[in-house]
């Protein structure tokens, strides 16, 4: 059984940004949100080229960081507003689409951004305008925010960072998956970001929230992004290895649309909320054996770590532990195998209120794992993970 709702027109391969232009824009006015560093900037001239043969306005914000906060939001929000934007153009990765799909709903709406917030100290309230329509110009493969219709938003002073949407009016309305916009990402970038996106296939397998739709999904973007990932990050012009990533990518945005992901990242959310110059992808590199690892020795869904394993290159995995050596290696091989919770000042003594932060703010992932995991538990996580 599963509940599948897609609406988002993909243009997908080499060279698409060029034909953007040919498609149907969602309004006459575009505020393009970029982030405050070069993450798209580069592009620039091309999409306001691509607006321009469509007859589109555009004006820039460019203030949106890393793990987006929400002062930055709301600040896009009033920008829309003032200019009387009629939609929304996100170019850059997956901090600038969901900063993006936030400021959109916002937008039409009145109030504090945390009203509109599940969870958390959140007020939970539904906003009385849809969104405004969104095109996502992806610049990294990551987040596979592009074709869901969630943003990821950090509030500091709460040290909250949560999942804010769901709505059918938050999915883009256009996704444009370039991987010639993807050839100047850092190689380090390269593998934080393709290990998110790996994290989600992953974690939607053995999540409680899984079916055959997403099994299917899941297991096509496990194997894209494994066997294609060190190679981008050892050659980041090589284009066929970047392309399969992207795929992978984009795949698994649609796991977390039609089925879901699990509580790793709850945990590695409350790290980054704390932390806030920590990568999201980083974050996951670091747990993910130890969390991995709990449920292996939980005996949970045995066959399904040992499928992972094969499809990651280990033809004769057969013993659940075969993943963990095969996570093990790909990070080896990305460079990223020594990746330390201490190196982005996060302390032992932090793990007890991570963990009840974890299950405080985005508790709701946590019913996606398939035993129940306890503060303790976590803090064990934690534990076993630091370095």
């Amino acid at each position: 059984m599963f509940n599948l709702y897609t609406p988002t027109r993909v243009l997908f391969g080499a060279g698409q940004l060029n034909n953007l232009h040919k498609l149907d824009m969602p309004g006459k006015k575009a505020a393009v949100v970029i982030s405050n560093g070069k993450s798209g900037l580069s592009f620039l001239p091309r999409l306001k080229e691509q607006m321009k043969l469509c007859g589109v306005e555009t004006v820039i914000f460019d203030k949106v960081e890393s793990n987006p906060l929400k002062s930055t939001v709301e600040a896009g929000a009033a920008f829309i507003r003032e200019n009387s934007c009629d939609f929304v153009i996100a170019l850059g990765g997956g901090s600038v689409m969901d900063a993006a799909k936030v400021m959109a709903l916002l937008a039409p709406n009145s109030g504090d951004l945390w009203d509109y917030v599940f969870g958390g100290t959140g007020k939970g309230l539904i906003g009385k305008n849809p969104a405004l329509p969104m095109v996502a110009i992806t610049t990294t493969a990551g987040t596979g925010s592009e074709v869901d219709p969630y943003g990821v938003i950090t509030k500091p002073e709460t040290n909250e960072k949560i999942g804010v949407g769901g709505y059918k009016c938050m999915f883009p309305a256009i996704a444009v998956v370039d991987p010639e916009l993807m050839i100047s990402v850092p190689p380090q970038f390269t593998a934080f970001q393709g290990w998110d996106a790996l994290s989600h296939s992953m974690e939607g397998y053995i999540s409680a929230a899984g079916n055959i739709m997403s099994d299917m999904y899941a297991l096509t973007a496990i194997e894209n992004i494994s066997r294609n990932l060190a190679t981008a990050v050892k050659d980041g012009n090589n284009l066929e290895a970047r392309e399969k990533i992207a795929f992978g990518n984009t795949l698994s945005g649609y796991v977390m649309v039609v089925g879901g992901v699990t509580s790793q990242h709850s945990l590695e959310h409350a790290m980054s909320a704390y932390h806030q110059d920590l990568p999201h992808g980083a974050g996951l590199v670091m747990l993910s054996k130890a969390y991995f690892s709990h449920f292996i020795n939980q005996q949970i869904c045995n066959d399904r770590f040992v499928k992972m394993a094969q499809i990651m290159g280990a033809a004769d995995a057969k013993e659940p532990m075969d993943f963990i050596n095969v996570i093990g290696k790909l990070q080896d091989d990305c460079g990223i195998a020594n990746v330390k919770m201490s190196d982005y000042g996060i302390k032992p003594n932090e793990f007890e209120t991570l963990a009840k932060n974890a299950k405080d703010t985005m508790g709701g992932l946590f019913s996606c794992d398939r035993c129940e995991l306890s503060i303790d538990d976590c803090i064990t996580i934690y534990k076993n993970s630091y370095k």
